[in-house]
C-alpha cells in the first residue's frame, strides 16, 4: 500500500480529489502569490490567495468540526450533517443549490474530516458570488427534515457498507484505530458507527448545526484569478449578514501517552491475503512540542516510503521478496496527536506474518541505531518538497493546505517555512525521533488474517457496532 494510501486509510478523510497538474516554473510559490486575510464583523474569517494563471477560483468553506468533534453514541453525525447539508433552504429547495452550479459550469461537492467539514465550489472567476450567496444560506437557513433524513440516513449506511463494511483493510483499519488511540476522538470512525447512525435524531441532527455551524467557527479560502478587495466586498455582502453565534470548543484532550505495546489480530472471511499495520503514537503539527521534530518524521516517512528506491519497497520487496509490498506514512496535519504507521502483504502463503513483522521493526530500528546516509536522506527530501510543488500547482489544493492548516490551529503561514524546514532536516535529526517516538510503548500491531476461526465466530471482526 502507498504512503498516502495508508494515511487515507487512518485519517478519516472521506472525500480526497487530486487535481494536481504537472510541477513546473509556472507552479507558484507561498513569495510570488500574496495571500490576504480579513475578519468580518461576526467573527467569520476570509482568507485569500490570488493565482492569476487561469480564469478561474475554487471557494472552500471549512467548518471547524468533524469526527474528532463527536462522541460515542453519536459518531458519524458530522459526516451526516454534510449530506443533509444539500437538502435545501426555503430559498433553495432540494436539488436546486447542484443545479444552480451547474449551470454556470462549476462543480461542487464536500467532504467531512476529524478536525473539519468542507465545502467547496470550483468556477469561472466571475461566478464567485453566486457560490458566496448559496453558501450563506445554507449556513444559516438549512432546513432538516424528518423524511429527507430518514433518506439521507440510507444513502450514509450504504456508504459505510461499502466503504468499510465490504472493504476488509478499511474495517481492519477502523478497529485497529480503536486500539492505537486509547485516549482520543480519533478512535472512532468518520463515518460513524452502524448503531450510532441508526440512532442519530433530527432534534440531536438540528443541534449539531446550530452549534457548529456559525460564522465565529467557519473560514473561508479562496484561491484563483481574484482581487482580494474584491472578494471582501462578495463576503461581506453574503456571509456577513449571517449573524454572530457563540461557539465553545472542546478542550484539547489529553493523551494516555506511551500505554505499552498493544496488539489486534483480525478474522475477516473476506480478506483475500493476510495484512499487517504497525503504528506509532507521535506528535502533530499541533500537538509537537518541538515543531522541528514534525518534519524530521516526514523525512523518516520519505526514506521509508519515497517512491521505488525507498528502503520498504527496496529491501523487503525487491531484495528478500518477504513482501508483495510495503509502505510507511506519517498525517502531521492534525489538531491532536497522530500515528506514524508502516504495513505490508506478505509475497507468499510461506511468508509467516511474524516475520513480516519483525522485518518492518527492523526497519525501525536500524533508523536508531545508525544514521541514514546521505544519498539517501536527500533523496527523501527532494520527493517531498516534489510532492509539495505538484500541490501548489494546483488552486485546490492551495486551499486545502491553508485549510487543512488552520483547522488543525496551525498557521497558514507554516507553508512559507516549509521547504526550508525539510531541506534543514539533518541524518542526527531523523534518528533522534525514530529512538523518541517510534518505540515499543507507543506502538499497535494489527494482522488481518483471511480466514475464520472455527471456534470463535466473534473474532470475524465482521459485526458491526461500536468496538
Amino acid at each position: 500500500m502507498t504512503r498516502t494510501a495508508i494515511v487515507m486509510l487512518l485519517t478519516g478523510l472521506l472525500l480526497y480529489s487530486t487535481v494536481c497538474a504537472s510541477a513546473d516554473d509556472s507552479a507558484p510559490s507561498t513569495e510570488q502569490w500574496p495571500v490576504s486575510e480579513y475578519r468580518l464583523d461576526n467573527g467569520m474569517r476570509v482568507i485569500v490567495r490570488e493565482d492569476h494563471r487561469a480564469p478561474v477560483v475554487v471557494s472552500q468553506v471549512w467548518y471547524r468540526v468533524g469526527s474528532g468533534y463527536e462522541r460515542l453514541g453519536r459518531t458519524g453525525i458530522s459526516h451526516l450533517l454534510e449530506h443533509m447539508m444539500f437538502k435545501g433552504t426555503a430559498k433553495h429547495p432540494p436539488g436546486e443549490l447542484l443545479r444552480i452550479i451547474a449551470r454556470n459550469g462549476g462543480r461542487q461537492n464536500a467532504f467531512t474530516g476529524r478536525d473539519f467539514t468542507v465545502y467547496f465550489q470550483q468556477l469561472a472567476a466571475d461566478r464567485l458570488e453566486i457560490a458566496f450567496r448559496l453558501e450563506a444560506d445554507r449556513m444559516q437557513n438549512l432546513i432538516l427534515d424528518a423524511q429527507e433524513l430518514a433518506k439521507e440516513r440510507q444513502v450514509v449506511m450504504e456508504e459505510r457498507r461499502m466503504r468499510v463494511t465490504d472493504q476488509p483493510r478499511s474495517h481492519f483499519g477502523e478497529h485497529f484505530n480503536t486500539i492505537a488511540y486509547p485516549a482520543s476522538p480519533y478512535a472512532w470512525p468518520g463515518l460513524g458507527w452502524q448503531a450510532d447512525l441508526e440512532a442519530i435524531t433530527l432534534a440531536e441532527l438540528r443541534g449539531w448545526y446550530a452549534r457548529w455551524y456559525a460564522p465565529g467557527n467557519a473560514l473561508l479560502v479562496v484561491v484563483g484569478d481574484v482581487q482580494p478587495e474584491h472578494v471582501l466586498r462578495l463576503a461581506k455582502a453574503a456571509f456577513g449578514k449571517v449573524p454572530a453565534r457563540a461557539t465553545t470548543h472542546p478542550h484539547r484532550e489529553n493523551y494516555l501517552q506511551a500505554p505499552g505495546e498493544r496488539r489486534l489480530v483480525m478474522h475477516s472471511k473476506e480478506a483475500k491475503v493476510p495484512y499487517v499495520l504497525l503504528g506509532y503514537q507521535v506528535p502533530s503539527v499541533a500537538t509537537a512540542q518541538e515543531r522541528d521534530e514534525i518534519y524530521a518524521l516526514m523525512v523518516l516517512a520519505s526514506i521509508l516510503d519515497g517512491g521505488k528506491g525507498a528502503r520498504l519497497s527496496q529491501e523487503l520487496v525487491r531484495d528478500r521478496r518477504i513482501a508483495a509490498s510495503a509502505g510507511a506514512g506519517y498525517s502531521a496535519v492534525a489538531r491532536l496527536d497522530s500515528l506514524f504507521v508502516l504495513d505490508a502483504v506478505p509475497s507468499d502463503a510461506e511468508v509467516a506474518i511474524d516475520s513480516l513483522v519483525k522485518a518492518l521493526r527492523e526497519q525501525v530500528q536500524r533508523l536508531q541505531s545508525e544514521p541514514v546516509d546521505t544519498e539517501t536522506l536527500e533523496r527523501a527530501k527532494n520527493l517531498l518538497l516534489a510532492d509539495h510543488l505538484y500541490e501548489l500547482d494546483s488552486m485546490f489544493y492551495q486551499a486545502m493546505q491553508i485549510g487543512m492548516l488552520e483547522t488543525a490551529g496551525v498557521d497558514w503561514r507554516m507553508l512559507e517555512v516549509y521547504p526550508g524546514k525539510i531541506r534543514a532536516v539533518s541524518a542526527a535529526s531523523v534518528q533522534a525521533v525514530a529512538r523518541k517516538y517510534l518505540i515499543p510503548s507507543r506502538l499497535t500491531v494489527g494482522t488481518l488474517l483471511p480466514q475464520t476461526p472455527p471456534d470463535d465466530d466473534a473474532q470475524t471482526g465482521n459485526g458491526e457496532g461500536r468496538s
